[in-house]
């Protein structure tokens, strides 16, 4: 993990300052590679040399690194070990001379990553740690060729044909022949600023590549901090945001009244230069609003500038926005009439998602302490009323939840009416149907800080914009207004089980965070073997059981689900992250930590899958069933982590339902007399065996 220490400027140097000598001797330098980052500005132009060559038999200075017309590098002979070499008197001879060249263009504005490796008979060019190509090419030296003492040669930057190429220069080595050229791009990647325009939200963004923002509304942004490689960095600094014209280098300038750019924290509005951001596991989300209207400025763009308070004005360590219009109207809201109509087909659940526990064709039951009883034998499907209960109600009705239904239609209605009627008035929506006469608009504002529209968003989203919208309002509010939204997606969505996911929202993106840190140490991949510990590691710590650990069949499952190989990325950990987190969670919790505790007889055997489940119970006698975590259910959706029953029923036919642990748990943590999840379970009429896995070899 890095450490979170202010950036080191130190290492950072300008590319016409670059300047190394290289000894080569017939004997002991075989080969030698030149390393470095480099980073090119977008006034470099074409073509230019970046790098030349010297040595004290030459009066005039050679190309040794240089950029094409076609903006692509090449890599040259060098002067004192090749008879290919370019003439240094000749200046087009370089063209015309064997060489490497890199596939595709040089990128600008970016740190690459460039290795030169010269050896007598051959040449090779490293782009990021990948081999663009190799050259061979004729030694000059030969056997005692040159007893009397090594050759020297030079190799630096003037900043290219009359200072063409404007740069910096980061970690530039001469390795040896037995150093690879990829140690030396994992070694310590330089630093970059970022804008994450993917988790952009209250802005709009046009055909043009230009953003839309409403000068009434706050839109979010969030800044990145990551090293050359894409691995998010740890540094104790702050980051800065100011606004700019799109087309002039000076910062907008408004009247003293109000400053050009805001920014919301802690539900009060600052300056933006008042207010510096600090980084969180290399992040910085920013909650801006901009003052000044391009209407009023000539129509002109913004961009709204992110810097390091307090380093060094170097470009790298500064990102820059999308051009940016800003409006009087919301960009998201359409001016058109609104008649709400009853709505029909509507798709309660992501069709990204499996229909797994939809599969309920068997009769609600209901369950009592002691006594259960069977509501009727026709096929009936409930809505999913799961606000938390306050008393002993809990058990008095359904073990299972039929998941037909998480936004019920009536809520659904319901709220996109108060939505319509409110915008179409321009006023905000209010969160509770009580007159709120009595509490003046400042009190209301600082109450309510997460927008309505954004509860509307949620609702409707699919799992990529809740967890998108999660990731935002966590890194912005304080545990109260989380607890406040999740009230209100709950309210509105007519499904408590919204409220459970958003809540543990926080800890999950945290955890995950530290927990890739430390599995990754700095490495953008890892070897899936050497994963496995620290994830059971964390997965023991979080569902609080240190005596069960986890599988071979457990970690494969996981490997399914995070869909790497050999090796994993950030990216697959994450996504078997959101599956096992919210799992381990609700393991901790104690009804099911019992069970997942228990060995004889072992409730839940580990991680499977609906078709492992299936397969165990062919042939199986009714009632016998199969405890398992769906594997289709990932935070943020409403039933990640939760328990699903699949059993035979009296027809011999299979059937999946899900269990209602959430409120049968906060109940036992309530109740000491509750009774063991086990007991009733074998309560249900459709119950009576624990089945037991058939593994497939």
């Amino acid at each position: 993990m890095a450490s979170a220490a202010t950036i080191e400027t130190e290492k950072y140097s300008l590319l016409e300052d670059f300047n190394v000598d290289v000894e080569v001797d017939d004997e002991e330098y075989e080969s030698f590679s030149l390393c470095f980052w480099v980073y090119l500005l977008n006034s470099t132009t074409f073509p230019s040399t970046i790098i030349r060559q010297v040595h004290s038999d030459m009066s005039v200075s050679a190309p040794f690194l240089v950029l094409d017309e076609n903006k692509k590098m090449m890599l040259l002979p060098l002067t004192l070990l090749h008879k290919e070499a370019p003439d240094p008197v000749d200046t087009s001879s370089w063209t015309q001379v064997p060489s490497v060249s890199t596939k595709s263009k040089f990128p600008l504005e970016k740190w690459v990553h460039v290795g030169c490796e010269v050896s007598r008979n051959f040449m090779r060019l490293f782009i990021d740690g990948n081999m663009e190509g190799e050259q061979f090419v004729t030694s000059l030296l030969t056997k005692n060729a040159y007893p009397e003492c090594p050759r020297k040669i030079s190799l630096f930057s003037v900043g290219g044909d009359g200072y063409s190429v404007q740069g910096f220069i980061q970690c530039a080595e001469v390795l040896p022949a037995s150093d690879h050229v990829e140690h030396h791009y994992m070694k310590d990647p330089p630093l970059m600023l970022s804008v994450n325009k993917s988790s952009s939200s209250g802005i709009k963004l046009d055909d043009c590549g230009v953003w839309q923002a409403s000068c009434k509304e706050m839109f979010s942004l969030d800044v990145l901090l990551s090293n050359a490689i894409g691995q998010p960095v740890h540094k104790d600094v702050e980051v800065v945001a100011s606004l700019l014209y799109a087309d002039t280098l000076p910062e907008a300038k408004m009247g003293e009244a109000e400053a050009p750019l805001l920014i919301r924290d802690e539900g009060v509005q600052f300056s933006s230069d008042d207010r510096p951001i600090k980084l969180l596991n290399g992040r910085s989300s920013f909650k801006l609003k901009i003052s000044q209207l391009s209407s009023n400025s000539d129509d002109r763009l913004f961009w709204i500038k992110f810097g390091i308070r307090n380093a060094k004005d170097y470009p790298f360590l500064q990102a820059v926005s999308n051009p940016i219009r800003c409006i009087s109207v919301s960009p998201e809201v359409q001016p058109v009439s609104v008649t709400p109509k009853r709505l029909t087909n509507i798709d309660h659940l992501s069709s990204t998602e499996s229909p797994d526990l939809l599969q309920n064709t068997s009769s609600v039951k209901r369950i009592r302490l002691g006594k259960e009883s069977v509501s009727g034998s026709e096929e009936s499907y409930q809505q999913c009323n799961s606000h938390p209960q306050t008393s002993r109600q809990v058990y008095s009705e359904s073990l299972f939840y039929n998941v037909f239904g998480y936004i019920s239609y009536d809520n659904f209605y319901r709220f996109c009416i108060v939505c319509c009627e409110k915008f179409e008035n321009g006023n905000g929506m209010r969160l509770h149907e009580e007159d709120n006469s009595s509490i003046d608009s400042e009190n209301s504002e600082m109450r309510y800080t997460i927008s309505d529209s954004t509860i509307f968003k949620y609702c409707l989203g699919n799992l990529i914009d809740k967890a998108l919208l999660l990731k935002e309002i966590t890194n912005n509010s304080s545990d109260d207004e989380v607890l406040e939204f999740a009230n209100q997606v709950s309210l509105y969505s007519g499904c408590s089980h919204h409220s459970y996911q958003i809540n543990m929202a926080r800890e999950l993106i945290a955890e995950g965070t530290n927990a890739w840190i430390l599995i990754s140490r700095n490495n953008q991949h890892v070897h899936w073997d050497n994963v496995v510990y620290e994830i059971e590691e964390h997965f023991m710590r979080i569902s609080k059981c240190s005596s069960r650990s986890l599988t071979h069949q457990d970690f494969e499952l996981l490997r399914r689900i995070s869909g790497c190989y050999e090796y994993i990325t950030q990216e697959n950990f994450e996504k078997m992250w959101c599956w096992l987190f919210p799992v381990a969670y609700s393991i901790s919790r104690g009804l099911i930590n019992g069970m997942w505790r228990s060995s004889s007889p072992k409730w839940i055997e580990g991680f499977i899958t609906k078709e492992e489940a299936e397969h165990s119970l062919q042939g199986q006698e009714p009632g016998t069933f199969i405890l398992r975590f769906p594997i289709s259910r990932t935070w943020p959706h409403p039933d990640a982590g939760s328990l699903v029953v699949t059993y035979v029923g009296h027809d011999f036919a299979l059937h999946h339902k899900q269990l209602k642990i959430d409120n049968i748990c906060e109940s036992s943590e309530r109740y000491m007399d509750a009774k063991p999840l086990q007991d009733m379970l074998l309560a249900e009429p459709e119950l009576s065996r624990l089945g037991r896995i058939k593994r497939s070899h």
